[in-house]
């Protein structure tokens, strides 16, 4: 009996397969194989150009909408023009301390300060989750208290901080040491908690010591945890700069973000106000898109948790 033969061009990798399916005859199980990998390339690369072409149009169309509607409001005048600046005036009070050097040395003195203090918070922060996440009976003792510091509002020890260490950068990062380790340990446990058991249990039949145990298999297995935890640590540290900055001000402080916002405040300018909070929404956004999207999207890939998703 004369059977019909359909041929199928399947791309795979950088070279592509021929599969050939005769008439009523079952095609082998290599030749599935390849139709399915095939498909299933064909399918996530036109979802990943899908999500590579919204990732940089949706937040840009956002933000062009939010700049109308405010440019808008701001036209209509149902607030006087001096409380509801519009994005130009704005733009323009920008222009103008760009020009006097103010916004460059505010962003770098904020954003050092804000680096260093996360940095000190991850060195403090990650053998301390590890310490409570895995020895049970310091967990039981100062899990609550951990808990309860990252709830506390971190502008809540800016008061104690100045009396300690009076108008001096010390102040400032005790503050953002404050506002961002208990988020670390915590998201650590949080990944740790998440951990299959039997990777311990191999660990210990290999022959691992403790130390062993927490940096080669625990630390590394509760990875997604511990960046969710960072991500919120630094979202916890730029907050409480920001607070310590508008609340200490003068003696041996530089001027930061913090101090630039407090000056808008202090001249009743608008458009200083709002441009040293956009900028630092800004510099938030930034931190978040060169460090953490990438670090969060690469550990998901590999993890296999990223296709098809949201990102």
């Amino acid at each position: 009996m004369a059977s019909n033969v359909t041929e199928l061009d399947v791309p795979r990798g950088s070279e592509t397969r021929r599969v050939v399916a005769e008439g009523t005859a079952d095609p082998s199980a290599d030749e599935l194989r390849a139709l399915e990998a095939g498909l299933d390339e064909l399918q996530s690369e036109s979802s990943r150009r899908t999500r590579d072409w919204s990732r940089a149009v949706l937040p840009v169309g956002a933000v062009v909408v939010l700049l109308l509607v405010w440019q808008i409001v701001s036209t209509l005048g149902l607030k006087r023009h001096d409380l509801v600046p519009g994005p130009l005036d704005v733009a323009a009070s920008l222009g103008q301390l760009w020009n006097e050097g103010q916004l460059q040395q505010a962003i770098a003195t904020s954003l050092g300060r804000g680096l260093l203090g996360f940095a000190v918070s991850v060195l403090v922060g990650t053998p301390l989750g590890l310490l409570l996440a895995q020895v049970r009976p310091l967990r039981r003792a100062f899990g609550p208290l951990v808990s309860g510091l990252q709830v506390l509002p971190s502008v809540a020890w800016v008061p104690a901080a100045i009396i300690w260490f009076g108008l001096t950068d010390a102040t400032v990062y005790f503050v953002v040491l404050m506002g961002a380790i208990p988020s670390i340990v915590n998201g650590l446990i949080a990944g740790v908690d998440q951990i299959p058991p039997h990777y311990r249990s191999v660990a210990k039949v290999l022959g691992a010591s403790r130390l062993e145990l927490a940096l080669q298999v625990i630390l590394p297995a509760s990875l997604p945890g511990y960046v969710a935890g960072l991500k919120q640590g630094w979202a916890f540290s730029w907050r409480s700069l920001m607070a310590a900055e508008i609340i200490a001000v003068g003696g041996s402080l530089g001027f930061g973000l913090g101090s630039l916002l407090d000056q808008g405040r202090t001249l009743s300018d608008m458009g200083i106000v709002m441009g040293a909070i956009l900028a630092i929404l800004a510099v938030g956004i930034l931190v978040e898109l060169v460090v953490f999207g990438p670090v969060e999207r690469r550990l998901l890939l590999r993890r296999g948790l990223l296709a098809g998703g949201s990102r």
